[in-house]
């Protein structure tokens, strides 16, 4: 029975919301923290079982974290921005009430004595942090437990696996992942998502897996862009335990999203040096996609030195895992899976004439996408080769995203686009660096442009 004078919908329906939407709702008393959050939880377990979403989930530790959410409110004090809103973290994000394990035996069981910055950021705006969702080892490519809720049978991508599907299965409405290659953006265009992997260093590290700090980068999981800007604005921001932020002022992300672009957006269509490895119906799918941008979409090619690109980033990646994920090798390296092992391994073999060449080119390439910038708003390129790949053993091919991480620049997935089998595809924007806020408003504009013609 609802409480009286007060009008709570359905679970069901709360499940469904978009955070925009849920806070809105929240905002004006129609529903409590409590309610959004038994709606999701019912959502979970009816889910999870086939999903494997999360690495960890205590419904005792949801129940709480609302309860005190909706206790605040009735102090009468300003909301947080996220106030009452389930958010999934990935299991590589230290968690101070639950376990952070980085989806390696290795750590079974490690509780962090402290949240993550990020963490920290969410429960400062009132968000409940719902679960650990789950990650491939150590957020490389040997895979977790989680299925694509598109087709329980195809890989949700990863390393953010579990944050993609749970935002895809509804089970949360926002999700934190990380991304050093593709990690964000190819699972966010398997399970069908926003996927937005901010500007590096605009969201701060501190408390979290490291792998290479040059291409480390924290996104997000949502089902709008706008969604994706309110968590990401919350997110940003200086931190002195991260070298990498910077003092600036707030990006607002949401405000500038939300508004119309001044003029039409100027768009390249660029294929990248990883054209051939595209599945022919996405091919197809990017020749109808600029058709219907028309004038606004010119293709550009990049020139020939951004081959180069995908090898600077692997070592870059690589020498990462061998300086910062060595103690896993070296205190259990049985327990690592050959695929992670192989990799610590040839990351010992990068030399350092290697890994400062690959730094240079990081930014020469930038250099190059500074000039392309003067004249068009965003990148247009895959997200992915394809549909997600049939199969468990495999997180698909990140082809399409190590040069735009490696660049540091600001991308994200929109799920515009479906394969033959009637799966995902993502197409990704891409952005100048820094210039996040102005990327999601030519997303915005591209999603409401390409509805309108339906």
């Amino acid at each position: 029975m609802a409480a009286k004078g007060r009008t709570v919908a359905r679970a069901p329906e709360l499940a469904d919301l978009t955070a925009l939407e849920a806070r809105r709702r929240l905002e004006r008393g129609e529903i409590r923290a409590g309610d959004l959050i038994e709606a999701q939880l019912g959502r979970i377990a009816a889910r999870e079982p086939e999903i494997g979403a999360f690495a960890f989930i205590d419904p005792d530790i949801a129940r709480a974290q609302a309860k005190a959410v909706d206790e605040y409110r009735g102090t009468g004090r300003p909301l947080g921005a996220l106030h009452g809103l389930a958010v999934g973290v990935k299991d590589i994000v230290d968690t101070r009430d639950m376990p952070t394990e980085n989806g390696t035996p290795i750590d079974a069981g490690r509780r962090p004595g402290k949240d993550a910055t990020v963490v920290q950021r969410l429960r400062a705006a009132g968000a409940v942090v719902i679960g650990k969702t789950v990650t491939t080892e150590l957020a490389y490519f040997h895979p977790g437990k989680t299925r694509n809720p598109a087709n329980p049978e195809h890989t949700p991508g990863g390393s953010s696996s579990g944050s993609a599907a749970a935002v895809a299965a509804g089970m949360v409405a926002l999700a934190i992942g990380t991304q050093a290659n593709g990690s964000v953006i190819r699972p966010a265009s398997f399970c069908g998502v926003v996927g937005f992997k901010p500007t590096h260093g605009l969201i701060p590290r501190t408390g979290i897996l490291r792998q290479s700090p040059p291409l480390d980068t924290v996104g997000v999981f949502a089902r709008t862009v706008e969604d994706a800007a309110l968590l990401a604005d919350v997110l940003a921001g200086y931190d002195p335990g991260d070298a990498d932020t910077r003092l600036m002022p707030p990006p607002r992300l949401l405000e500038v999203a939300g508004t119309e672009p001044p003029v039409t957006p100027a768009l390249a269509f660029v294929k990248t040096p990883a054209w051939d490895e595209a599945e022919e119906s996405t091919k197809d799918g990017f020749a109808e996609l600029t058709a219907a941008l028309g004038s606004a979409c010119t293709e550009v090619n990049l020139p020939e030195p951004f081959a180069q690109g995908r090898d600077a980033q692997r070592k870059l990646m690589l020498a990462g895992f061998a300086r910062n994920l060595r103690a896993y090798y070296d205190r259990g390296g049985e327990k690592l899976s050959p695929t992670m092992r192989a990799a610590i391994e040839e990351g010992m073999r990068v030399t350092a004439t290697d890994y400062l060449t690959a730094l240079d080119w990081r930014e020469a390439l930038n250099a190059g996408l500074e000039q392309l910038f003067e004249k068009y708003d965003a990148i247009v390129t895959p997200a992915a080769p394809g549909e997600a790949p049939q199969g468990l053993d495999s997180t698909g091919n990140p082809a399409f995203n190590g040069l735009w991480t490696l660049t540091g620049v600001p991308a994200i997935s929109l799920p515009l686009m479906q394969g033959p089998n009637g799966l995902p595809v993502g197409i990704q924007l891409v952005g100048r660096r820094g210039e996040d806020a102005r990327l999601l408003r030519t997303a915005r504009w591209i999603v409401t442009t390409l509805a309108g013609q339906e």
